[in-house]
């Protein structure tokens, strides 16, 4: 057995860099920016007011004093003049300041009649003009890598940029394996139960950025689980879940290594987890995941995410850890890294009470995975300890 650090550094091997598109900024939400975007122009690209009121020239701007409106400024339209002396230009916010202006009196400071605005006895500080290139300039960038959230949307959408090239989405096809299974709403037989970890892990790797399709269910059959690797063709990421063991009806592995798999790894000194596989398969890298429920999903979360994250671009690092104080009292733990599944409260975590990997109502409980390290002696209540958000 290997290490779970040591399992990463494999899985980080095996993940191939993707190439990139290009994709409309409409459609870039969520996708890994894999070159800057640079700013084609000025925001503002011009002098702009801050304020609803009118533009004049500051020195003159005197309690009471009077001026002469000559024009308007508004959004999209501005006063194509300029502003001299006694005179001022009715503004609204967002609207080129003219040429001769440099302050804005905002429209609460004015008494207007006709033509003549007289300012207030007492006026508001301002300027209330946002010079050309407040919020960026020609030449500022957008850095990659990053995943596109909202703000960084609006932000290169106010740069100019139509579409953007971002990293191509890892293609990642599950396959079930099993006599046992069946899929969600189909009638189960007396010894068959519902398929339900590829569900999980299809929602877990569509959520870290890939594209995930379920295959049918393979059989417990060379036959039916090569027929599944053929419709897995194309894929970046071939994910098995189940009959990675070494039972006589666990036959990924062996299947595997007679299409050509170069197995990189198997079994990891984890739980839960253990029987997990990885290895390249053509153009493909194979990772044979326990079938367990928690063991797929937790394997999902500390082996999987991290490496499709490195195939976006985002860099080849462990799951992030948080730490918490512990609530209760644990016993040494053994041999193999333990990733108890437990709950967070108010800035201690405790472990759930069952932890068999069969349970996914523990699992869906959890707020975290408390990681133990292995051959961890016990630990006391209010001791500091690492966990993994799921």
């Amino acid at each position: 057995m290997i290490t779970v650090s040591e399992a990463l550094d494999h899985l980080f091997a095996l993940a191939a860099p993707l190439g990139t598109e290009r994709v409309a900024l409409a459609d870039a939400a969520g996708r890994v920016l894999a070159e800057p975007v640079v700013a084609a122009r000025n925001q503002p690209p011009f002098a702009a007011s801050a304020m609803d009121g009118y533009a004049l020239k500051g020195v003159e701007a005197d309690p009471e004093a009077m001026f002469k409106v000559i024009g308007e400024s508004r959004a999209g339209v501005r006063f194509e003049g300029s502003v001299g002396p006694g005179q001022a230009v009715r503004i609204f916010t967002g609207a080129p300041v003219p040429v001769g202006a440099d302050r804005v009196i905002i429209q609460e400071d004015v008494t207007r009649d006709g033509n003549l605005i007289t300012l207030a006895r007492k006026l508001d500080r301002g300027p209330y003009v946002r010079p050309a290139g407040t919020d960026f300039t020609i030449g500022d960038r957008v850095e990659a890598p990053r995943v596109l959230g909202p703000r960084d949307l609006a932000l290169i959408a106010a740069m100019n940029a139509g579409a953007v090239t971002v990293t191509r989405q890892p293609s990642v096809a599950l396959i079930a394996t099993g006599d046992e299974l069946v899929m969600p709403g189909e009638e189960p037989g007396p010894d068959q139960i519902i398929a339900s970890n590829a569900f999980g892990l299809k929602a877990m790797f569509e959520a870290a950025g890939a594209r995930a399709r379920l295959l049918p269910i393979a059989r417990d059959t060379a036959e039916s689980l090569r027929a599944a690797f053929e419709l897995a063709q194309g894929a970046d990421l071939v994910v098995t879940i189940g009959g990675a063991s070494v039972g006589d009806h666990d036959i990924v592995g062996p299947v595997a290594a007679e299409l050509g798999m170069e197995q990189s790894f198997y079994k990891v000194a984890m739980r839960p987890g253990k029987p997990l596989m990885a290895g390249r398969m053509g153009d493909a890298t194979l990772i044979g995941l326990p079938g367990n429920p928690v063991s797929s999903l937790v394997c999902g979360v500390i082996f999987i995410l991290p490496m499709i994250r490195a195939m976006l671009g985002l860099g080849a690092a462990p799951a992030p850890r948080l730490s918490a104080l512990l609530a209760e009292d644990l016993p040494e733990n053994g041999p193999r890294e333990h990733y108890m599944r437990a709950a967070l409260d108010a800035g201690t975590i405790r472990p759930l009470p069952r932890q068999d990997s069969s349970l996914l109502t523990i699992l869906h409980r959890a707020d975290a995975l408390l990681v133990r390290p292995a051959n961890d002696g016990p630990r006391k209540t209010g001791e500091s300890v690492d966990f993994v958000e799921i």
